[in-house]
């Protein structure tokens, strides 16, 4: 889908694989500017420097310069640098904002990231590219489309570029006091654009501000107009729902391949599903489970109960008395943190609870394992099922958001479906499911069930041709 007139998209964001990740935002902004250039767009990145990124990303990086980026009475100086890969990666440098352990969480934070937006906007004559569209992600780039409605659209360079603002996860909203309007210098009668219950909220601004807006499934982008779903933005998303649209989350074919994946135990495809077994077995032997035949569940998972991790908990001891094993990998909650190593103790051999990110062992977790849990109360889009099903591990979710996308219950009488789905979010709901994928594991069928998910495409391919569209349809009728 090339354009005889390349597009200009800009996206910013918060995080940006292999730069800076914390969840599944990193992996989409490191995966779709790449497909896009493919597709002959100019797709550019920017994001914060922070100080925990590793040296070895800025080998071969160039300084471009600095300039003083003003927030009310406060001065802050913006360096800017530039990773020139495939995907041009520009990031803000401001010690005194990023030069700090981890990316959220400080208690300026509404400071630290009105300093990002601002910054951005006026990094763009800096570096001579004014693009067609700024894609805007999540909560901490929402001022970007209030700041270039109500200030910087009066500047000719700037008036011509439109914003699409991409929601990954409605729950997290960036809530602040009233007073960061006047950090922001956005007029007041801006208030109840960004008004959220005494606050204001930058993800607020985003959704009313915004060309148009997008989230990262089409289920999703119903769920959220609704009441259980909208997290207090239900009206806004009805509201705006004329200017909201739905596209899938894909993920890198290529890096993401079991015939070729150099961080599996052995590699194998759909001809050769036998070798999967191989990564079974070096998996259990790694993680000091048992060495024998059953059935080993796996997660791979930030600890919340988004997830639906209370379910687990609620099940696990019923679970493993089916005779499993289970894995899990990942970092959060301390509570949840906590009660996975309790049943790892209780449950040696059994159970592998690793309590912090590892790629190279999530790989071999998706690729190691017979069956992939997510059970998640709601989930915008879910990466970790496309990845489990990639690798033939068959995902067990809850009839949610983007799962409810990708995932269809499997039928033995007409052999089709890749995995298994349940729709009520309690626990019996998740037992019964468990007990389906257990029934057709001991059956004989389950080949055709691994072979049926390693068919599957949920590459990045069709979603941006999607975003293109998108693109064309925002500069034309926006």
């Amino acid at each position: 889908m090339k354009n005889a007139k390349p597009l200009k998209v800009l996206f910013v964001s918060s995080e940006c694989a292999p730069f800076a990740k914390s969840g599944g935002l990193g992996d989409v902004i490191g995966s779709l500017p790449k497909v896009l250039r493919d597709n002959g767009v100019d797709a550019r990145v920017v994001l914060p420097k922070y100080r925990n990124i590793r040296n070895e990303h800025f080998i071969g990086i160039n300084y471009l310069g600095s300039f003083e980026t003003h927030l009310s009475w406060r001065r802050q100086p913006a360096g800017v640098l530039l990773k020139d890969d495939y995907v041009k990666t520009y990031f803000i440098e401001n010690d005194y904002y990023f030069g700090r352990d981890g990316f959220y969480g400080y208690g300026d934070d509404n400071e630290r990231f009105a300093f990002f937006c601002r910054a951005v906007l006026e990094m763009l004559p800096f570096i001579d590219f004014f693009p067609d569209i700024i894609h805007c992600n999540d909560w901490q780039t929402g001022p970007i489309c209030i700041l270039l409605k109500e200030s910087y659209s009066k500047f000719t360079a700037y008036k011509n570029i439109k914003t699409l603002y991409t929601i990954h996860n409605l729950q997290y909203q960036g809530t602040f006091p009233r007073e960061t309007m006047e950090m922001l210098e956005i007029p007041d009668y801006c208030y109840n654009s960004m008004e959220y219950y005494g606050q204001i909220s930058f993800m607020k601004s985003g959704l009313m501000y915004a060309d148009a807006i997008s989230t990262v499934s089409e289920a999703y982008a119903q769920e959220i107009k609704t009441f259980q779903y909208g997290y207090g933005l239900d009206g806004v998303m009805r509201l705006r729902q004329d200017r909201l649209f739905g596209i899938l989350n894909g993920i890198d074919y290529e890096k993401n391949n079991p015939e070729t994946d150099s961080r599996l135990y052995a590699n194998y495809g759909i001809d050769s599903i036998d070798n999967k077994k191989l990564n079974k077995e070096r998996l259990q032997k790694q993680l000091g489970l048992d060495e024998r035949q059953v059935p080993v569940i796996g997660v791979v998972s930030r600890l919340a109960d988004q997830k639906g991790f209370d379910l687990i908990a609620w099940v696990a001891e019923e679970m493993l008395n089916r005779d499993v094993q289970f894995v899990i990998l990942g970092t959060g909650e301390r509570r949840l943190e906590d009660f996975f190593r309790g049943l790892e103790w209780r449950h040696k051999g059994r159970v592998s609870a690793n309590i912090l990110f590892d790629d190279t062992l999530a790989q071999r977790i998706y690729a190691g394992c017979d069956m992939f849990l997510m059970p998640s109360l709601f989930e915008p889009c879910g990466l970790g099922q496309m990845f489990s099903l990639r690798y033939g591990t068959i995902p067990i979710v809850r009839k949610t958001g983007g799962l409810s996308d990708t995932v269809k219950h499997y039928d033995r009488e007409s052999k089709t479906g890749n995995g298994f789905v349940f729709e009520h979010y309690t626990a019996d709901g998740l037992m019964w499911a468990l007990n389906q994928a257990l029934e057709v594991y001991y059956s004989g069928d389950w080949e055709n069930v691994v072979k049926n998910a390693m068919e599957c495409n949920f590459s990045w391919k069709a979603s941006a041709e999607k975003y293109i569209s998108l693109y064309n349809k925002i500069i034309k009728e926006y």
